[in-house]
């Protein structure tokens, strides 16, 4: 009789993890080890769970998120994967966030400093701290009635500028922009 791989219930509290959305037939012939009250599926493997949910974000104690496939589903249901080598340690105290922003698609998200790419230059913070940054650069992103106090020949490179600021140092917003007038 096959042994299957179940972790401890507690291993998954107070945890962030980013899950990579892999294509559905990726649990054929694995068996639900746990299901949650909310919906959500658990398959444990040695090298890490599969969770299939129509929520990610913020659950109960823990922040998991999911990085959608190239080719996006239709599915409401998303299977994600993460080794267990990716689950770190949360809390609302500890300086563990960075962000991370993306100029092309004019996105940003958050990641922990135990994340293997991190490379020391972005500034940590608090939990609290990280929500408040990435209110700001989506701001930044996605409206453009700030940049009426600036005289500026590219908009995207003053942009750059302001929200690498936010990003790279402790300097409040206000501070960064005034320094860019």
């Amino acid at each position: 009789m096959k042994q299957s791989f179940r972790p401890s219930p507690n291993s998954f509290k107070n945890t962030f993890c980013v899950f990579h959305e892999v294509p559905l037939d990726a649990i054929d012939g694995l068996e639900v080890q746990y299901a949650s009250k909310a919906g959500s599926s658990y398959y444990y493997t040695k090298e890490g769970m599969y969770r299939l949910s129509n929520h990610w974000g913020r659950l109960a104690n823990s922040k998991w998120r999911l990085e959608p496939m190239q080719e996006t589903s239709l599915s409401k249901q998303k299977l994600g994967f993460a080794l267990w080598t990716s689950f770190y340690p949360d809390n609302a105290e500890d300086k563990l966030y960075y962000l991370e922003a993306n100029f092309d698609t004019k996105t940003v998200q958050y990641q922990h400093k135990n994340n293997p790419s991190y490379d020391q230059k972005a500034v940590l913070r608090t939990s609290f701290e990280t929500a408040k940054r990435i209110k700001q650069v989506r701001n930044l992103f996605e409206l453009t009635s700030w940049a009426k106090y600036f005289e500026y020949d590219d908009l995207d490179n003053l942009r750059m500028k302001i929200i690498n600021g936010l990003i790279y140092t402790n300097k409040s917003l206000e501070e960064i922009k005034s320094e860019q007038r």
